[in-house]
C-alpha cells in the first residue's frame, strides 16, 4: 500500500513537471491566429510611436565633447521645445539618450545611484566600462523593450572613453558616434570633418555643426544645440550654446479694421419672455 502510495505521488510530480515545462517554453504563439483574425474584421493592429532625436559624441586630445538636440516629440507632435538629453552619470561620465524620454530618464538615473554607491564603498572614482557593462546588462535582460539608445562619454584613469549602447544591449566603441533618427544626418559631417588629435575648440565646432545638420535635416530632432565638454579636470556645460530656430513674439496685437471679415448670412432669433425694466 505504501509502494502504491508512492508511485501516485511520484506520478503526480512527474505530471506536474511536465505541465510548467509546457508553460515555461520560449514561444509562445497562442495569439497568432486571433490577431489573424481581428486584423480580418478590421481591427489594426497597435502601431508604435515614432521618436525623434540627434546625439553625438567625438573624443579630442584630453577628454570628450558630448552633443545633442532639444526637441521631445510625441507621434507628430512637438512636445516640448527645449528639452535635456545629456543625463548625469558620474561626476567624470555622461550619457546621451534617445527614445522614450521616461526610459532613458529611468535606466540612466538607476545607474547615476549604483555609481554613486560604488564610490561611497570604494572609495575611487568610477570607470567609464563599470557604466557602460551596467547599461548594457540591463537593457539586454528586456530584450530592447526598454527603448533607450545611448551615447556614453567619459574621462577616467585609462583616459577619454566613447561608446554607443543599442536598446537590445549591443556596445561600440569608437572615436566618433551617433544616435537617433538624425544620426545619418549627423554621421556625414563627422565623417567629413573628423581628424585624429583633434584640439578642443575643433571637436566642440564639429559636434555643433552635426547636431545643427540633423536639426534641420530630421523631421524628429530640431530645437537648440546642447553641449557637454568631459575633461580630466572636470566638465562643462554648454546649454543652448546655439538656438537657431529661436522664435520670436509678437509685440504689437493684431489690429483688424472693421469690414475685413464678411458676413455671409445673418440670423435674428427673438426669444419669448417678460420683459424687464430697467432704471436709468
Amino acid at each position: 500500500g505504501i509502494n502504491a502510495e508512492y508511485m501516485g505521488i511520484s506520478r503526480s510530480l512527474q505530471l506536474g513537471i511536465m505541465v510548467m515545462d509546457t508553460e515555461r517554453c520560449a514561444f509562445d504563439l497562442e495569439n497568432v491566429d486571433r490577431n489573424a483574425e481581428l486584423t480580418k474584421s478590421g481591427h489594426s493592429l497597435p502601431k508604435f510611436r515614432k521618436t525623434g532625436t540627434t546625439l553625438c559624441g567625438v573624443i579630442f586630445k584630453g577628454g570628450v565633447v558630448l552633443g545633442a538636440d532639444t526637441r521631445a516629440t510625441e507621434g507628430d507632435i512637438v512636445a516640448d521645445k527645449n528639452c535635456e538629453k545629456i543625463h548625469y552619470l558620474a561626476p567624470n561620465i555622461y550619457c546621451g539618450g534617445a527614445g522614450t524620454s521616461a526610459d532613458t530618464s529611468a535606466v540612466t538615473g538607476m545607474v547615476s545611484s549604483t555609481l554613486s554607491l560604488q564610490r561611497l564603498s570604494s572609495g575611487k572614482q568610477s570607470r567609464v566600462l563599470a557604466a557602460q557593462t551596467i547599461l548594457k546588462r540591463h537593457l539586454f535582460r528586456y530584450q530592447g523593450h526598454v527603448s533607450a539608445a545611448l551615447v556614453l562619454g567619459g574621462v577616467d584613469v585609462h583616459g577619454p572613453y566613447l561608446g554607443t549602447i543599442a536598446p537590445h544591449g549591443s556596445t561600440d566603441r569608437l572615436p566618433f558616434v551617433t544616435m537617433g533618427s538624425g544620426s545619418l544626418a549627423a554621421m556625414s559631417v563627422f565623417e567629413a570633418g573628423f581628424k585624429s588629435d583633434m584640439t578642443e575648440q575643433e571637436a566642440i565646432a564639429l559636434a555643433h555643426r552635426a547636431i545643427s545638420r540633423g536639426i534641420f535635416e530630421d523631421m524628429g530632432s530640431g530645437g537648440n544645440v546642447d553641449l557637454r565638454i568631459i575633461r580630466k579636470d572636470g566638465t562643462e556645460y554648454m546649454r543652448n550654446m546655439d538656438t537657431p530656430n529661436k522664435r520670436t513674439f509678437r509685440t504689437k496685437p493684431y489690429i483688424f479694421p472693421p469690414g475685413s471679415a464678411v458676413v455671409l448670412k445673418e440670423t435674428i432669433e427673438h426669444f419669448g419672455g417678460e420683459q424687464m425694466e430697467v432704471d436709468n
